[in-house]
């Protein structure tokens, strides 16, 4: 499917999204948060591509949604952009891949809630993260609800109420990246840490991340109960036993995907 505002390509076991539209700073359009959706969608189901990295196009990662298209129009305009948008993080999390952002230059609002809720985030020494909708009278409690459960709530908090920009560095302090690299390395050693993870068995990658985001939120005994019926199960997957016998054997295990 041709797209306008995003790119796409695979690169062995890695699929690579690209934001694709520099000149309004990769914002997240009405059309941009559609072609993403369209991607995943169609990703998911491709059991070549055993990890996702969203990139940009140009200076910035993403300025956040497209504010030419928050002005002049209702309600019903508005809450579609938002439920579109809220769909499209949604799938982030419930696609079997995990999800890597590689940012390079600003990431703020919902370009900040991006990073915020992608598996993972590299990010480049000058990479910087805002909420500034505070600024301009648009608080951003969507970006909010990413960002919370990122890096907890005294600094979201500090982010959302001053709108300043974190620096790489800040952000990785804080949790919201997992690495901080040079400009020049970023696409490699966003592609190594891809590559890593792509070593293992999608489907076991698979029940990991969806195993991972249901308990989180759990209490202690409820996230307990559900890890170990869940790793019962893992254990009669053809890869887990594949997995066992060719570590015990001292051999490299092959992978079957189930």
């Amino acid at each position: 499917m041709a797209h306008e505002e995003v790119l796409y390509a695979g690169k062995g076991p890695l699929g690579i999204l690209t934001l694709n539209n520099p000149k309004k700073i990769n914002a997240l359009s009405r059309q941009m948060i559609g072609e993403i959706m369209d991607v995943l969608t169609a990703v998911a189901e491709d059991e070549s591509v055993k990890v996702i990295i969203i990139r940009a196009a140009g200076k910035h990662f993403c300025a956040g949604h497209y504010l030419k298209e928050m002005v002049g129009n209702g309600v019903k305009e508005y809450k579609f952009i938002f439920d579109q948008c809220t769909r499209m993080m949604q799938m982030i999390h419930d696609i079997p891949q995990p999800v890597i952002a590689q940012v390079h230059g600003i990431a703020t609002a919902a370009g900040c809630q991006l990073v915020a809720w992608c598996d993972l985030a590299v990010a480049s020494e000058d990479a910087q993260f805002a909420t500034p909708g505070v600024k301009i009278g648009l608080f951003c409690t969507t970006p909010m609800v990413a960002i919370t459960r990122a890096i907890g709530r005294k600094a979201a908090m500090e982010m959302l109420l001053t709108g300043r920009f974190f620096s790489a560095t800040e952000a990785k302090d804080l949790g919201l990246v997992n690495r901080v690299v040079s400009p020049e390395n970023l696409e490699a050693e966003t592609e190594n840490l891809a590559n890593q993870i792509a070593d293992a068995s999608r489907f076991v990658l698979a029940i990991g991340k969806q195993g991972f985001y249901a308990q989180v939120d759990q209490s202690d005994n409820h996230a307990m109960h559900y890890a170990k019926h869940t790793i019962t199960m893992n254990l009669e997957a053809v890869d887990a036993q594949n997995g066992i016998n060719a570590f015990l054997n001292k051999e490299k295990p092959s992978w079957q995907n189930r």
